[in-house]
């Protein structure tokens, strides 16, 4: 398995789990029942780091779709020693770290971890134009 084979999967098990802290703080909220239910305006709000984290995801998802199908183009297209394993490598981090930092609540580190991670699909997709 190469480097970008490993870190696709990787990012993709980050994303598709991604969502348990805000769910459990949803139940804590709002108990199992209301966690289940459909929303409402009466919702008791979550706790701010939830919110936070559930924006994450939906980022982490936006920024996985663009980077997963890149990824598994150059996995077709280009021969082993020809792929560019780093950039599965900063995708990773960078989304990764995004979730984290958005999370925990600090702006401007949120927006370096998003870009680091925007920047690798972009770079990705101009390896496979042959620009980069």
């Amino acid at each position: 398995m190469t480097q970008l084979q490993y870190f696709t999967a990787l990012s993709g098990l980050w994303v598709s789990l991604a969502w348990l802290p805000y769910i459990l703080d949803r139940v804590m909220v709002r108990g199992l029942m209301g966690a289940m239910a459909n929303p409402g305006p009466s919702d008791l709000p979550q706790s701010l780091w939830a919110q936070r984290a559930h924006r994450a995801h939906i980022v982490g998802v936006e920024l996985f779709a663009a980077f997963a199908p890149l990824s598994v183009l150059a996995m077709l297209v280009l021969p082993l020693e020809d792929q560019p394993d780093s950039l599965g490598l900063t995708f990773f981090l960078g989304m990764a770290a995004h979730y984290v930092i958005y999370t925990i609540g600090i702006p401007i580190l949120r927006t370096l971890a998003f870009a680091v991670a925007a920047l690798s699909s972009v770079l990705l997709g101009l390896t496979l134009l042959g620009a980069a």
